[in-house]
């Protein structure tokens, strides 16, 4: 059985806990470190490898200024700190990455954002723009906006559900220990680390035991939800150590880890989803040409589109037709009814001369369609 390989991977979530980001004896950004996990980044982008942050560490640099040193926040204490904490956080990942010629972007999502079909399609949207321009997302919770009842609560989740959303082949959650064990290690001295989890299981998710106390909040429970989603998605997930410093060349060099293999149907899930579970809120008959174009797994563009029905809104699920009524496919669309029938028969090159802004090319991008 051959493991997963990041020099393999096309795209890459590497998830990074607080206590890698901030030394908190001076409330501050652990910069050495931050500067060798740049240094990694920046090697995997050289080999053409997209990667995507996902960092915790805005609230806890954040709490001694506002002095909320209190080891339970209230939401709104944490929502303060974190409107305070993220502008630090994002200072420190641009600086180091501009060292390596490597632009940082900050993106702050909701459990929400992942969840309703326009954010995530404008979610997904933005950070696959900022990965085609050479961009390193750095991504946090929204904290400062959430309230309890939308919160992620921590971001392992959240970063499987973004490695979810941009379909990436590998998740890297980085923490302070190397990967599953069946017991405790610090408690019980005959756990044994577990290299490979091949599928999830409740045997697997009994060995997650109680969150930490302290600023973390997640814990290898959290951990184990994270890679439910993850390997559901057809994404493999790892558990590696990231107190040392080049963590993501330590893994790639055979560091000790915890595998989570991918479930080959992961990635037809969606597919499933988008072509059996959605209700088509409108119909989009496209020409000869076009059809041909979709059999081959080409993207659905306006120009091969000759009539648009229903009422829809972007990300609504359509029924694609070809010329003679056969139904062809089905897929999300990245824009309005209104907006559709504006643009079908034409070119992409005049969607922003007939719209007044840029949108996509697409109408049906391929990741969002499916042949029925």
């Amino acid at each position: 059985m051959s493991l997963p390989s990041l020099a393999e991977a096309r795209r890459i979530v590497v998830k990074i806990g607080s206590a890698l980001v901030v030394d908190p004896a001076k409330a501050a950004p652990r910069m050495a470190w931050l500067e060798g996990m740049a240094e990694d980044i920046a090697a995997l982008r050289a080999r053409g490898t997209d990667v995507i942050v996902v960092s915790s560490g805005a609230i806890a640099l954040a709490r001694r200024s506002l002095k909320l040193t209190q080891k339970k926040l209230r939401l709104e204490e944490k929502q303060a700190a974190a409107a305070v904490g993220q502008i630090r956080l994002a200072q420190a990942w641009s600086e180091v990455l501009a060292q390596h010629h490597l632009t940082a972007a900050q993106l702050l999502l909701t459990l929400e954002d992942t969840e309703d079909r326009r954010r995530y399609l404008n979610a997904r949207a933005t950070l696959t723009t900022l990965t085609g321009l050479g961009c390193i997302p750095v991504i946090n919770e929204n904290d400062s906006v959430a309230t309890a009842e939308i919160r992620f609560g921590d971001n392992d989740r959240l970063a499987a559900r973004v490695a979810e959303m941009v379909q990436a082949d590998q998740l890297i959650l980085l923490s302070d220990i190397d990967g599953l064990y069946t017991g405790d290690p610090k408690r019980d001295p005959t756990a044994r680390h577990i290299p490979v989890v091949e599928s999830m299981t409740t045997e697997i998710d009994s060995m997650g035991g109680e969150p930490p106390p302290g600023y973390s909040s997640g814990g290898m429970r959290t951990k184990l939800v994270a890679a439910r989603i993850a390997t559901g998605a057809g994404c493999a997930m790892a558990i590696a150590l990231g107190h040392v410093e080049h963590p993501l060349r330590s893994l790639e060099r055979g560091a000790p880890c915890t595998w989570f293999l991918p479930n080959p149907e992961g990635r037809t899930a969606r597919k499933r989803w988008i072509g059996g579970s959605l209700q088509p809120a409108g119909i989009i008959v496209v020409d000869a040409g076009a059809a041909r174009a979709l059999t081959r797994g080409k993207s659905l563009l306006p120009a091969g589109v000759t009539s648009a029905e229903g009422s829809f809104e972007r990300g609504d699920a359509l029924e694609v037709r070809g010329p003679d009524g056969t139904v062809l496919a089905r897929g999300l669309s990245a824009y309005s009814s209104v907006e559709a029938v504006r643009i079908i028969g034409h070119q992409s090159s005049e969607i922003e001369a007939l719209l007044g802004w840029r949108g996509r090319d697409e109408l049906i991008h391929r990741d969002d369609l499916v042949l029925v």
